[in-house]
């Protein structure tokens, strides 16, 4: 009874743990590679956010594409609309970070939780149907 009940969320929400697993994987590596370059490089933060951030969508990216959404053509238009996403759940993040900190007066780390569940809905929902629509 459990596994079917767990082959069934898995075959449901597929898509969407895959994306969440990828997202983690990037996210991880993005971390990992502006640590390097402030602490180790001795790179302008700033900088480095940038290149890490490109890293992270670059590996979102291509992990994306071929392990969960599977969709292999059109890869420049395709990741020219994934990085304009990551740009805008970026641009979103900080938007609903300042609203819920400095407006509404909620605590910083449950604002950020509160960002990155609708930013990862947002985008999720725009990759599978745009950017990696078949």
């Amino acid at each position: 009874m459990a596994i079917e009940v767990i082959s069934y969320i898995y075959n449901k929400f597929r898509n969407l743990i895959l994306y969440g697993i990828i997202g983690g994987i990037s996210s991880g590596l993005d971390f990992l590679v502006y640590f390097l370059l402030v602490n180790i490089v001795g790179i302008h933060y700033l900088i480095a956010n940038t290149c890490s951030i490109l890293i992270g969508i670059t590996t979102s990216f291509t992990l994306n594409r071929h392990y969960n959404f599977k969709v292999k053509d059109k890869t420049k238009r395709r990741f020219a609309i994934f990085l304009c996403v990551g740009l805008a759940g970026l641009l979103l993040s900080s938007l609903i970070l300042y609203v819920c900190i400095q407006q509404l007066k909620l605590d910083e780390l449950l604002s950020k939780l509160l960002s990155i569940v609708f930013v990862v809905i947002m985008q999720f929902i725009i990759n599978k149907n745009i950017t990696f629509k078949k």
